[in-house]
């Protein structure tokens, strides 16, 4: 199995999702673990269906 590119880690406040290719932090602080989210970066990476679990994720943190 390969190394996954985009792994969510803890922080303090939530979550925020670590690029091991770029070596830097992708997006923004989520509340809840963003699973689906790191699912798709790291699978079929469908833009369309990446930005509507990102406008999702940002629906919750209101």
């Amino acid at each position: 199995m390969s190394r996954r590119r985009y792994v969510p880690r803890g922080v303090p406040g939530g979550y925020r999702i670590w690029d091991n290719k770029g070596r830097r932090w992708w997006g923004d602080l989520y509340q809840l673990c963003p699973d689906d989210l790191v699912a798709e970066l790291n699978g079929a990476a469908n833009y369309e269906k990446i930005t509507a679990l990102l406008k999702r994720y940002r629906a919750l943190k209101r």
